[in-house]
């Protein structure tokens, strides 16, 4: 890795993804629907990025040199908005509006409906191109601020991805860092049994792109990733973080019918009650 990070830094980061799985299982539970795996998957991610990794300022949600962070699999947007509550971007009690009607906190984000949510998502494959034009727009500025696009493996079915991915290898964009959740699932299944993935290595090397495999639990990893793909200069970087899908809830774990399931009253009891074991987020600031 090419930074040392202090141990308090990862113990507040594992406590903040605790907290997100928390909340996230809460918004479920009120909404009564959404996407509990990839959601829970991914709170070490957020807890990496919005408190360690990006440059960003929740009380100025717009700060023209921010980072930039497109989230191309929306579906898992309860963990973001968790997240962005978390770090001070709106308060916590909006939380439970997920999903209702004129709540700002819809399905999938949508831009201009909450602070620090950078783009509109939804239609799947189509992140990446939308984090390219972002990230080509900073470079012709010579701007410093970089561009994560989140994405999930399913998606990688589309073609349109795969001609954003050609795209960022072409124009040399080495401001991007693509962030796949290599969870394995997807809505009607395994992906290696809906349609195989494997070498996703090898496929984004050909294509080339720099590519690194992390631990998608382990903020130390994470961190260390984002790190070194600051000192690519000639390409586009991609970091497939392995996750295991309803992280965190053992009787959801790497089950692919929570993909898009939210736990009902009795199932959201017993989750709150595991994750309420784990570490708790006792410091709300950077």
């Amino acid at each position: 890795m090419t930074q040392e990070i202090a141990e308090e830094k990862l113990k507040l980061i594992e406590g903040v993804a605790t907290e997100i799985r928390i909340a996230v299982i809460k918004m479920l539970g009120i909404a009564g629907s959404g996407h509990s795996a990839g959601s829970l998957g991914m709170a070490d991610v957020f807890a990496s990025l919005y408190f360690h990794i990006l440059n960003h300022d929740p009380k100025n949600p717009l700060w023209e040199d921010r980072d930039r962070l497109v989230l191309s699999n929306g579906h898992i947007c309860p963990a973001q908005y968790a997240t962005l509550s978390l770090a001070g971007y709106f308060p916590a009690e909006e939380l439970s509006s997920l999903r209702q009607i004129n709540s700002r906190l819809q399905g999938h984000p949508q831009r201009g409906s909450l602070p620090g949510i950078e783009t509109t998502s939804g239609p799947l494959g189509s992140g990446l191109g939308q984090a390219i034009g972002v990230a080509l727009a900073g470079k012709l500025d010579n701007r410093q601020w970089r561009v994560y696009c989140l994405l999930s493996d399913g998606e990688h079915n589309e073609g349109n991805h795969w001609e954003a991915v050609m795209f960022a290898n072409k124009m040399k964009i080495n401001n991007l860092v693509a962030i796949v959740d290599r969870n394995y699932i997807q809505i009607d299944g395994r992906t290696e049994d809906i349609m195989p993935l494997e070498s996703l290595r090898d496929k984004y090397v050909s294509f080339g792109w720099h590519v690194l495999e992390v631990d998608g639990h382990n903020p130390y990893e994470i961190i260390g990733a984002t790190n070194e793909a600051r000192a690519i200069y000639e390409k586009p970087t991609v970091i497939i973080t392995h996750t295991i899908p309803g992280k965190g809830v053992s009787f959801m774990e790497n089950n692919y019918l929570w993909h898009g399931k939210a736990p009902n009253e009795k199932e959201e009891k017993l989750a709150l009650e595991e994750l309420n074991k784990k570490t708790k987020f006792t410091e709300r600031k950077k």
